[in-house]
């Protein structure tokens, strides 16, 4: 793996370091989590092969060097990750809101993707395609270099920059030693912390107290699977696997239900070539357990090899269609698992060991 390894005493620092970050840092805003919830998801969406491995070691200082990230990467995820809270939130449409993300005004991002769905933006891809796209990337760019980008490593008022130097004369942040790896192998822990504490920092907001009491949970709406209903990948994944069930290849009698391949307890995203359709019986034995290697094979020839395009062509509409970040979670997934010795659900109760080492029974 191109990244550094971090040690053990790097990765109990890395944990130290996010611990005192949500305690002492100044949080007036939701940016800052968003911000630290971008890194993390850029550093496990990325590639990570042995042909780039074997590039980095001929161009040390490539722009494909897993430890530099763009400011536009961190951009178009910033992007990503508020679109959907510019939805209102409440009963019904005379009693919804849109919910602050700061203390003061609401943030510049929410009212400008509000008034893209004014327009009839639907979907994040449909956005992605708008002609006044680069014109919100461009304000966006100008809010995170002007706040959070400089001053997420600001602990009780100093700077300390254990993420990532500052230096705003350049066009990406350059991750220290062993960072990268430790969002990679924290990523959950990581995504969880920064959710929490933006969800806590969003009720906190006296605005949207009048609204947010007795109305369900806001984390669910924030950041809920349900905020984008994936039925609508129902069709397209009929037809490319025959009326059949994923897991079981048996004929699906009803609709079947669509899974997130690599579960949304591990990756809380809708990506469309993550999806498949199962019978409601096999999605509930997999749950949120990583499935066998020979599922990981099949929804490879599936999904990527064979049906990419199709997909691409049918779902990018309603989803985000990235195969190359679907593989690259997929890759990482797997890698984690492989690290932690986890058991890989084969079907019903049957569980395998990693590498195909033996059945276990729960």
């Amino acid at each position: 793996m191109p990244t550094t390894p971090a040690t053990a005493q790097q990765q109990v620092d890395f944990i130290a370091y996010l611990q005192r970050l949500l305690v002492e840092g100044e949080f007036v805003a939701t940016y800052k989590f968003a911000l630290l919830h971008a890194i993390a998801d850029i550093c496990i969406e990325r590639p990570i092969t042995a042909e780039l491995a074997a590039h980095l070691q001929q161009n040390p200082s490539s722009d494909l060097d897993p430890n530099i990230i763009s400011i536009d990467a961190l951009v178009e995820k910033f992007i990503e990750l508020y679109w959907y809270h510019s939805l209102p939130y409440g009963v019904d449409d005379s009693q919804a809101i849109i919910l602050m993300q700061n203390t003061g005004k609401q943030s510049a991002l929410i009212r400008n993707l509000s008034e893209f769905r004014a327009q009839g933006v639907r979907s994040f891809s449909q956005l992605k395609m708008h002609p006044e796209w680069s014109s919100l990337k461009s304000a966006t760019r100008r809010t995170l270099k002007e706040g959070p980008l400089w001053r997420l490593q600001l602990l009780a008022g100093q700077e300390e920059c254990f993420y990532y130097a500052h230096d705003k004369k350049l066009k990406h942040i350059r991750l220290n030693s062993g960072i990268a790896y430790c969002f990679r192998r924290f990523y959950d822990l990581v995504v969880s912390l920064a959710r929490t504490h933006w969800v806590q920092k969003v009720c906190d907001i006296p605005a949207n107290q009048s609204v947010i009491g007795g109305l369900g949970n806001v984390s669910d709406f924030l950041f809920g699977r349900d905020r984008q209903t994936i039925t609508a990948a129902r069709p397209i994944l009929t037809e490319i696997q025959h009326g059949n069930c994923f897991y079981c290849g048996k004929p699906l009698k009803e609709n079947g239900e669509v899974d997130h391949f690599i579960p949304w307890a591990r990756y809380p995203n809708d990506l469309a070539h993550n999806f498949v359709l199962a019978h409601s019986s096999c999605n509930n034995a997999k749950k949120d357990y990583l499935a066998a290697e020979q599922h990981k094979d099949r929804w490879f020839e599936q999904n990527i090899i064979q049906h990419k395009h199709i997909i691409d062509a049918e779902m990018s509409k309603y989803f985000v269609c990235e195969s190359e970040r679907s593989e690259a979670i997929t890759t990482w997934a797997y890698q984690m698992a492989a690290n932690s010795n986890s058991s890989l659900w084969l079907h019903g109760k049957q569980f395998e060991s990693h590498g195909n080492s033996g059945l276990l029974l729960s």
